[in-house]
């Protein structure tokens, strides 16, 4: 595999978001209303920022029973994944914006309000990607050759100036989530085709841990636990710790035909859990999945 030092050109460049070329107005978090669809993402952005969702038409924010989006945001978000201080993502830009496409990946600090440049800009859109919520260590699937790797499976710790290959053993299937622990990014997640896999090794040897015949569908880390969606005759979301093996089921909304895409937990209130389904669907619990709300009305934010 080809690796190539990034020569920390990570946090040099910010570039803000100007919805069209040769604007200088900073772009703003403003009232939401209408549709939400085509969600690629979703997590508790910290410091009480809110439930974020990254659509095909920008970042839509539920936080405290009102919906926000950002003003001149028509970009199609990818690879999303929530931290501590904000978030980072992968993507493609909107057609009036002069920034490359693809994103690469791009980190915000600020809401969504403007990004900065990590890596690969103009060359790779990130699928399935995971970066600590603390840690801001990145775990990804390279699905084509670029400049810096070969396809496949690579990590890279804030402390690092390469990007290192992983083996990924064991892991089989397609893979449609990754999730990487908070804080010990030895611990690795991934959800695919056919299960839920873990590593306790940073990703060079994964263990199925579902059943034969159950596909995976999503993956959540908190500090001791492990949320995972699955899907055999029904959907079905489990909590599962990695240190003692031990699983227990969670109750989920009465979902038909329909399975979770995307699971998230406020980290600052463990009761409170969000979870978008493959069918477009927003469901939210605030008393650890006793009972769920739904968020949209006909796919229209309420």
């Amino acid at each position: 595999m080809v690796i190539k030092k990034l020569g920390w050109i990570f946090f040099l460049t910010t570039v803000i978001l100007t919805g069209c070329n040769n604007s200088t107005e900073q772009k703003k978090e403003i009232p939401f209303s209408g549709e939400l669809n085509h969600v690629h993402g979703m997590g508790y952005v910290g410091n009480n920022n809110g439930l974020y969702f990254a659509a095909h038409t920008g970042m839509k924010i539920y936080r405290e029973d009102n919906w926000f989006t950002i003003s001149d945001d028509f970009f199609d978000y990818m690879g999303f994944n929530a931290i501590d201080q904000g978030f980072y993502t992968s993507g493609h830009p909107s057609a009036d914006s002069d920034m490359p496409n693809p994103l690469g990946i791009q980190k915000s600090l600020d809401g969504g309000k403007s990004l900065e440049h990590i890596a690969f800009e103009g060359e790779t859109d990130f699928h399935a990607m995971a970066v600590g919520y603390i840690s801001q260590d990145i775990f990804l699937l390279n699905p084509e050759a670029n400049t810096e790797l070969d396809p496949g499976f690579y990590k890279l710790s804030r402390e690092d100036e390469q990007w290192k290959p992983v083996n990924a053993e064991g892991l089989e299937g397609e893979v449609s989530a990754l999730a990487l622990h908070p804080t010990n990014s030895n611990i690795v997640a991934a959800a695919t085709s056919t299960g839920i896999y873990v590593s306790e090794d940073g990703g060079e040897q994964f263990d199925l841990i579902t059943k034969d015949n159950d596909s995976g569908t999503a993956v959540f880390f908190n500090e001791s636990e492990l949320f995972y969606a699955s899907y055999g005759e029904n959907a079905m979301l489990t909590k599962y710790t990695v240190a003692n093996e031990k699983e227990e089921k969670v109750n989920l909304p009465n979902l038909t035909q329909d399975e979770v895409a995307f699971i998230s937990q406020n980290p600052t209130n463990k009761d409170e859990i969000g979870i978008y389904t493959m069918q477009g669907e927003v469901f939210l619990t605030k008393d650890n999945a006793t009972t769920w709300m739904s968020l949209l009305d006909e796919g229209n934010v309420q």
